[in-house]
Protein backbone atom coordinates (compact mmCIF):
# COMPACT_ATOMS: atom_id res chain seq x y z
CA UNK A 1 0.00 0.00 0.00
CA UNK A 2 2.41 2.59 0.73
CA UNK A 3 4.59 1.75 -2.35
CA UNK A 4 1.26 2.30 -4.46
CA UNK A 5 0.99 5.60 -2.74
CA UNK A 6 4.23 6.54 -3.33
CA UNK A 7 4.06 5.68 -6.88
CA UNK A 8 0.69 7.39 -7.46
CA UNK A 9 1.99 10.68 -5.37
CA UNK A 10 5.47 11.22 -7.13
CA UNK A 11 3.47 9.45 -10.63
CA UNK A 12 1.28 13.15 -10.47
CA UNK A 13 4.53 15.35 -8.96
CA UNK A 14 6.48 14.29 -12.46
CA UNK A 15 3.24 14.41 -14.92
CA UNK A 16 2.69 17.77 -13.78
CA UNK A 17 6.68 18.59 -13.89
CA UNK A 18 6.72 17.65 -17.24
CA UNK A 19 3.56 19.21 -18.70
CA UNK A 20 4.66 22.70 -17.17
CA UNK A 21 8.13 22.23 -18.78
CA UNK A 22 6.65 21.25 -22.39
CA UNK A 23 4.34 24.30 -22.11
CA UNK A 24 7.44 26.29 -21.43
CA UNK A 25 9.35 24.45 -24.07
CA UNK A 26 6.60 25.00 -26.73
CA UNK A 27 6.36 28.53 -26.39
CA UNK A 28 10.33 29.35 -26.22
CA UNK A 29 11.22 27.20 -29.11
CA UNK A 30 9.70 29.42 -32.01
CA UNK A 31 12.33 32.07 -31.28
CA UNK A 32 15.71 30.22 -30.95
CA UNK A 33 17.15 29.72 -34.65
CA UNK A 34 16.55 27.01 -36.71
CA UNK A 35 20.06 25.85 -36.39
CA UNK A 36 20.60 26.07 -33.10
CA UNK A 37 16.93 24.36 -32.28
CA UNK A 38 18.76 20.91 -31.59
CA UNK A 39 20.86 22.17 -28.89
CA UNK A 40 18.52 24.28 -27.27
CA UNK A 41 16.30 21.29 -27.27
CA UNK A 42 18.88 18.65 -25.59
CA UNK A 43 19.99 21.51 -23.04
CA UNK A 44 16.97 22.13 -22.02
CA UNK A 45 15.52 18.47 -21.60
CA UNK A 46 19.04 18.34 -19.48
CA UNK A 47 18.33 20.66 -17.10
CA UNK A 48 14.21 19.52 -16.98
CA UNK A 49 15.74 16.45 -15.81
CA UNK A 50 18.57 17.50 -13.78
CA UNK A 51 16.90 17.76 -10.39
CA UNK A 52 15.73 14.45 -10.41
CA UNK A 53 18.82 12.75 -11.85
CA UNK A 54 20.62 14.43 -9.02
CA UNK A 55 18.23 12.86 -6.49
CA UNK A 56 18.30 9.55 -8.00
CA UNK A 57 21.84 9.45 -8.08
CA UNK A 58 22.57 10.46 -4.41
CA UNK A 59 20.82 7.51 -3.26
CA UNK A 60 23.76 5.23 -4.83
CA UNK A 61 27.01 7.69 -5.44
CA UNK A 62 27.46 10.95 -3.23
CA UNK A 63 29.53 12.99 -5.76
CA UNK A 64 30.14 16.08 -7.05
CA UNK A 65 28.16 15.27 -10.54
CA UNK A 66 25.56 14.67 -8.62
CA UNK A 67 25.81 17.29 -6.66
CA UNK A 68 25.90 19.53 -9.83
CA UNK A 69 22.79 17.92 -11.02
CA UNK A 70 20.78 18.82 -8.04
CA UNK A 71 22.12 22.21 -7.75
CA UNK A 72 21.07 23.08 -11.27
CA UNK A 73 17.84 21.85 -11.02
CA UNK A 74 17.32 23.39 -7.59
CA UNK A 75 17.50 26.40 -9.49
CA UNK A 76 15.78 25.76 -12.64
CA UNK A 77 12.39 24.46 -10.60
CA UNK A 78 12.81 28.76 -9.40
CA UNK A 79 13.25 29.72 -12.82
CA UNK A 80 10.55 27.15 -14.19
CA UNK A 81 8.15 28.64 -11.51
CA UNK A 82 8.41 32.09 -12.88
CA UNK A 83 8.91 31.87 -16.70
CA UNK A 84 5.31 29.40 -16.51
CA UNK A 85 3.86 32.72 -14.15
CA UNK A 86 4.95 35.21 -16.45
CA UNK A 87 4.24 33.26 -19.91
CA UNK A 88 0.39 32.03 -18.44
CA UNK A 89 -0.27 35.85 -18.04
CA UNK A 90 1.30 36.70 -21.40
CA UNK A 91 -1.07 34.54 -22.68
CA UNK A 92 -3.92 35.57 -21.09
CA UNK A 93 -3.33 38.88 -22.24
CA UNK A 94 -2.96 37.78 -25.49
CA UNK A 95 -6.37 35.68 -25.49
CA UNK A 96 -7.97 38.89 -24.38
CA UNK A 97 -6.81 40.61 -27.05
CA UNK A 98 -7.65 38.22 -29.46
CA UNK A 99 -11.28 38.97 -28.34
CA UNK A 100 -11.48 42.70 -27.77
CA UNK A 101 -7.90 43.36 -29.96
CA UNK A 102 -6.11 45.97 -27.77
CA UNK A 103 -2.29 45.56 -28.78
CA UNK A 104 -0.91 48.44 -30.50
CA UNK A 105 -0.02 47.71 -34.31
CA UNK A 106 3.32 47.53 -33.90
CA UNK A 107 3.24 44.24 -32.21
CA UNK A 108 0.68 42.91 -34.70
CA UNK A 109 2.66 43.87 -37.61
CA UNK A 110 5.96 42.33 -35.96
CA UNK A 111 4.97 39.25 -34.15
CA UNK A 112 8.33 37.54 -34.58
CA UNK A 113 10.61 41.01 -33.28
CA UNK A 114 7.47 41.30 -30.40
CA UNK A 115 8.21 37.66 -28.67
CA UNK A 116 12.10 38.32 -29.14
CA UNK A 117 11.14 41.28 -26.87
CA UNK A 118 9.25 39.51 -24.53
CA UNK A 119 11.32 37.08 -24.31
CA UNK A 120 14.07 39.59 -23.38
CA UNK A 121 11.90 40.94 -20.37
CA UNK A 122 10.78 37.43 -19.61
CA UNK A 123 13.98 36.39 -18.85
CA UNK A 124 15.49 39.41 -17.06
CA UNK A 125 13.23 39.66 -14.93
CA UNK A 126 13.02 36.20 -13.72
CA UNK A 127 17.10 36.24 -13.23
CA UNK A 128 16.75 39.10 -11.00
CA UNK A 129 13.96 37.61 -9.40
CA UNK A 130 15.70 34.14 -8.93
CA UNK A 131 19.20 35.92 -7.74
CA UNK A 132 17.35 38.32 -5.41
CA UNK A 133 15.40 35.40 -3.58
CA UNK A 134 19.07 33.14 -3.53
CA UNK A 135 20.22 36.50 -1.93
CA UNK A 136 17.01 36.33 0.60
CA UNK A 137 17.93 32.89 1.79
CA UNK A 138 21.25 34.42 3.09
CA UNK A 139 19.72 37.23 5.22
CA UNK A 140 18.30 35.35 8.50
CA UNK A 141 16.78 37.21 10.36
CA UNK A 142 16.09 36.61 14.30
CA UNK A 143 12.52 37.46 15.50
CA UNK A 144 12.25 37.71 19.64
CA UNK A 145 8.99 37.50 21.67
CA UNK A 146 7.84 38.01 24.79
CA UNK A 147 5.04 35.61 26.22
CA UNK A 148 3.72 34.75 29.68
CA UNK A 149 2.42 32.11 30.87
CA UNK A 150 0.23 32.36 33.75
CA UNK A 151 1.71 29.06 35.44
CA UNK A 152 4.46 28.30 37.85
CA UNK A 153 7.56 26.60 36.65
CA UNK A 154 9.05 25.16 39.70
CA UNK A 155 11.87 27.64 40.76
CA UNK A 156 12.02 29.23 36.99
CA UNK A 157 10.34 32.54 36.39
CA UNK A 158 11.42 33.01 32.91
CA UNK A 159 12.59 30.35 30.01
CA UNK A 160 14.74 31.38 26.81
CA UNK A 161 13.68 29.43 24.01
CA UNK A 162 15.22 29.37 20.11
CA UNK A 163 13.10 27.42 18.45
CA UNK A 164 14.08 26.58 14.47
CA UNK A 165 12.59 24.77 11.84
CA UNK A 166 12.88 23.55 8.28
CA UNK A 167 16.62 23.51 8.00
CA UNK A 168 16.96 20.81 5.25
CA UNK A 169 20.55 19.89 5.97
CA UNK A 170 21.83 17.92 2.96
CA UNK A 171 23.11 19.06 -0.80
CA UNK A 172 21.78 22.77 -0.97
CA UNK A 173 21.80 23.42 2.94
CA UNK A 174 25.44 21.82 3.50
CA UNK A 175 27.97 22.33 6.78
CA UNK A 176 28.64 26.28 6.40
CA UNK A 177 24.83 26.74 6.56
CA UNK A 178 24.51 24.52 9.04
CA UNK A 179 27.80 26.18 11.50
CA UNK A 180 25.67 29.56 10.40
CA UNK A 181 22.69 28.31 12.11
CA UNK A 182 24.26 27.20 15.06
CA UNK A 183 26.48 30.47 15.59
CA UNK A 184 22.83 32.37 15.53
CA UNK A 185 21.33 29.93 17.70
CA UNK A 186 24.04 30.19 20.29
CA UNK A 187 24.43 34.15 20.25
CA UNK A 188 20.95 34.20 21.91
CA UNK A 189 21.81 32.32 24.96
CA UNK A 190 19.22 29.88 24.95
CA UNK A 191 18.39 27.66 28.13
CA UNK A 192 16.78 25.22 25.49
CA UNK A 193 16.99 25.15 21.50
CA UNK A 194 13.54 23.14 20.13
CA UNK A 195 13.88 22.11 16.61
CA UNK A 196 10.47 21.41 14.68
CA UNK A 197 10.98 19.09 12.05
CA UNK A 198 12.56 18.65 8.62
CA UNK A 199 16.34 19.37 9.52
CA UNK A 200 17.23 16.50 7.06
CA UNK A 201 16.47 17.09 3.33
CA UNK A 202 15.77 13.42 2.63
CA UNK A 203 18.67 11.74 1.78
CA UNK A 204 21.01 11.65 4.39
CA UNK A 205 23.86 10.34 2.36
CA UNK A 206 24.88 13.73 1.51
CA UNK A 207 24.87 14.84 5.23
CA UNK A 208 26.96 11.97 6.51
CA UNK A 209 29.89 12.51 3.18
CA UNK A 210 30.45 16.33 4.42
CA UNK A 211 29.93 15.54 8.83
CA UNK A 212 27.12 18.46 8.94
CA UNK A 213 26.65 17.04 11.83
CA UNK A 214 29.72 18.29 12.96
CA UNK A 215 28.38 21.78 13.12
CA UNK A 216 25.13 20.42 15.34
CA UNK A 217 27.62 19.42 18.25
CA UNK A 218 27.98 22.89 18.46
CA UNK A 219 24.60 24.04 20.03
CA UNK A 220 24.83 25.44 23.55
CA UNK A 221 21.78 25.17 25.73
CA UNK A 222 21.49 24.54 29.80
CA UNK A 223 18.51 22.23 29.13
CA UNK A 224 19.68 20.58 25.79
CA UNK A 225 18.67 19.79 22.48
CA UNK A 226 15.24 18.60 21.78
CA UNK A 227 13.44 17.91 18.13
CA UNK A 228 10.67 16.33 16.44
CA UNK A 229 10.12 14.18 13.10
CA UNK A 230 9.31 15.72 9.86
CA UNK A 231 7.83 14.60 6.71
CA UNK A 232 11.45 14.51 5.07
CA UNK A 233 12.87 12.67 7.73
CA UNK A 234 10.53 10.04 6.85
CA UNK A 235 11.15 10.43 2.93
CA UNK A 236 14.89 9.73 3.45
CA UNK A 237 14.07 7.30 6.09
CA UNK A 238 12.98 8.06 9.79
CA UNK A 239 15.31 5.77 11.62
CA UNK A 240 18.50 6.77 9.81
CA UNK A 241 17.71 10.25 10.22
CA UNK A 242 16.98 10.27 13.93
CA UNK A 243 19.98 7.76 14.54
CA UNK A 244 22.35 10.73 13.09
CA UNK A 245 20.81 13.57 15.06
CA UNK A 246 20.73 11.89 17.93
CA UNK A 247 24.58 11.16 17.84
CA UNK A 248 25.27 14.44 17.57
CA UNK A 249 23.07 15.53 20.58
CA UNK A 250 20.05 15.88 19.48
CA UNK A 251 17.08 14.64 21.38
CA UNK A 252 13.92 13.29 19.38
CA UNK A 253 10.82 13.21 20.83
CA UNK A 254 8.45 10.72 19.36
CA UNK A 255 4.71 10.84 20.77
CA UNK A 256 5.95 11.31 24.61
CA UNK A 257 7.08 13.81 26.60
CA UNK A 258 10.04 15.24 28.79
CA UNK A 259 9.75 16.84 31.97
CA UNK A 260 12.93 19.06 32.40
CA UNK A 261 14.29 20.68 35.52
CA UNK A 262 10.68 19.29 37.34
CA UNK A 263 9.83 22.75 35.97
CA UNK A 264 8.45 22.53 32.44
CA UNK A 265 7.24 19.80 29.82
CA UNK A 266 8.31 19.62 26.14
CA UNK A 267 5.79 17.62 24.43
CA UNK A 268 6.65 15.74 20.80
CA UNK A 269 5.01 14.59 18.37
CA UNK A 270 5.45 11.99 15.34
CA UNK A 271 4.82 14.04 11.86
CA UNK A 272 1.44 13.43 10.17
CA UNK A 273 3.11 11.24 7.49
CA UNK A 274 4.71 8.27 9.57
CA UNK A 275 1.76 5.84 8.55
CA UNK A 276 2.24 6.89 4.66
CA UNK A 277 6.05 6.05 4.74
CA UNK A 278 6.38 3.86 7.99
CA UNK A 279 3.00 2.40 8.67
CA UNK A 280 3.05 3.96 12.15
CA UNK A 281 -0.25 5.62 13.40
CA UNK A 282 0.97 8.44 15.38
CA UNK A 283 -0.86 8.92 19.52
CA UNK A 284 -3.84 11.61 20.18
CA UNK A 285 -2.38 14.41 21.76
CA UNK A 286 -4.43 13.39 24.79
CA UNK A 287 -2.81 9.82 25.41
CA UNK A 288 0.35 11.44 24.98
CA UNK A 289 0.43 13.92 27.75
CA UNK A 290 -1.80 11.82 29.59
CA UNK A 291 -0.61 11.40 32.91
CA UNK A 292 0.99 15.11 32.71
CA UNK A 293 0.93 17.73 35.69
CA UNK A 294 -1.13 20.44 33.62
CA UNK A 295 0.10 22.78 36.64
CA UNK A 296 3.49 23.20 34.63
CA UNK A 297 3.96 24.69 31.20
CA UNK A 298 3.87 22.79 28.28
CA UNK A 299 5.62 23.24 24.97
CA UNK A 300 4.68 20.66 22.23
CA UNK A 301 6.69 20.40 19.32
CA UNK A 302 4.05 19.27 15.87
CA UNK A 303 5.54 20.33 12.91
CA UNK A 304 3.12 20.35 10.54
CA UNK A 305 0.49 22.59 11.80
CA UNK A 306 -3.10 20.85 11.56
CA UNK A 307 -5.81 20.77 13.96
CA UNK A 308 -4.66 23.83 15.97
CA UNK A 309 -7.38 23.59 18.44
CA UNK A 310 -6.21 19.94 19.78
CA UNK A 311 -3.38 21.77 21.35
CA UNK A 312 -6.04 24.02 22.90
CA UNK A 313 -8.39 21.24 24.31
CA UNK A 314 -5.49 19.76 26.05
CA UNK A 315 -3.87 22.61 27.37
CA UNK A 316 -1.26 23.28 25.77
CA UNK A 317 0.44 26.76 26.39
CA UNK A 318 2.77 26.91 23.60
CA UNK A 319 3.00 25.13 20.11
CA UNK A 320 5.62 25.50 18.01
CA UNK A 321 5.67 23.91 14.25
CA UNK A 322 7.31 24.93 11.13
CA UNK A 323 6.37 23.18 7.79
CA UNK A 324 4.94 25.34 5.78
CA UNK A 325 7.88 27.84 4.56
CA UNK A 326 5.30 30.46 4.27
CA UNK A 327 4.59 29.38 0.50
CA UNK A 328 8.75 29.99 -0.48
CA UNK A 329 7.66 31.17 -3.58
CA UNK A 330 5.29 33.90 -3.83
CA UNK A 331 2.72 33.50 -4.78
CA UNK A 332 2.58 30.44 -3.10
CA UNK A 333 2.15 32.17 0.61
CA UNK A 334 -1.96 33.00 -0.77
CA UNK A 335 -2.16 29.17 -1.32
CA UNK A 336 -0.22 28.24 1.56
CA UNK A 337 -3.13 30.59 3.68
CA UNK A 338 -6.18 28.76 2.19
CA UNK A 339 -4.88 25.20 3.62
CA UNK A 340 -3.51 26.01 7.09
CA UNK A 341 -5.65 28.52 10.00
CA UNK A 342 -1.97 29.85 10.88
CA UNK A 343 0.47 29.69 8.00
CA UNK A 344 3.11 31.90 9.19
CA UNK A 345 3.68 33.91 12.79
CA UNK A 346 2.66 34.18 16.17
CA UNK A 347 -1.27 33.82 17.10
CA UNK A 348 -2.87 33.13 21.12
CA UNK A 349 -5.72 31.42 20.78
CA UNK A 350 -7.61 30.97 23.94
CA UNK A 351 -5.02 30.50 26.51
CA UNK A 352 -2.75 28.60 23.82
CA UNK A 353 0.11 30.21 22.06
CA UNK A 354 1.18 29.39 18.71
CA UNK A 355 4.35 30.45 16.16
CA UNK A 356 4.51 28.64 12.88
CA UNK A 357 7.94 29.21 11.44
CA UNK A 358 8.68 29.65 8.06
CA UNK A 359 11.86 27.62 8.10
CA UNK A 360 15.59 28.73 8.43
CA UNK A 361 16.94 26.57 5.23
CA UNK A 362 14.19 25.85 2.15
CA UNK A 363 13.36 22.77 0.15
CA UNK A 364 14.23 22.05 -3.60
CA UNK A 365 15.38 25.91 -4.88
CA UNK A 366 17.60 28.01 -2.90
CA UNK A 367 15.55 30.62 -3.22
CA UNK A 368 13.28 32.80 -1.24
CA UNK A 369 10.75 35.32 -2.61
CA UNK A 370 7.95 36.95 0.28
CA UNK A 371 10.00 35.78 3.47
CA UNK A 372 13.11 35.86 5.06
CA UNK A 373 14.48 32.77 6.55
CA UNK A 374 14.03 33.10 10.39
CA UNK A 375 14.91 31.63 13.53
CA UNK A 376 12.71 32.73 16.86
CA UNK A 377 13.87 33.90 20.21
CA UNK A 378 11.09 33.45 22.59
CA UNK A 379 11.22 34.48 26.12
CA UNK A 380 8.76 33.01 28.14
CA UNK A 381 8.05 34.72 31.64
CA UNK A 382 6.11 32.47 34.20
CA UNK A 383 3.37 34.18 36.41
Amino acid sequence: MKLQQAVIFFGIVIIVYGLVNYYIYRRVVPIVPDNLKLIFSIIFIAVVISYIAGRFLENYWVWYVSDLLVWVGSFWIAIMFYTFFCLIIIDLFRLVNHLLPFFPSVIEENPDKARKIFALIVSVFVLIVVAGGFITTRLIVVKKYNIDINKSAGQLKSLNIVMASDLHLGTINGKSFAYRVVDIINKQKPDVVLLAGDIIDEDIKPVLRDNVGEALLELKAKYGVYAVTGNHEYIGGVSDAVEYLERHNIRIIRDYYVKIDNSFYVVGREDLVSKRFAGYNRKPLKEIIDGIDKSLPIILMDHQPFQLNEAQINGIDLQLSGHTHNGQLFPMNYIVEKIYELPWGYKLIGNTHYYISCGVGGWGPPVRIGSRPEIININLSFR
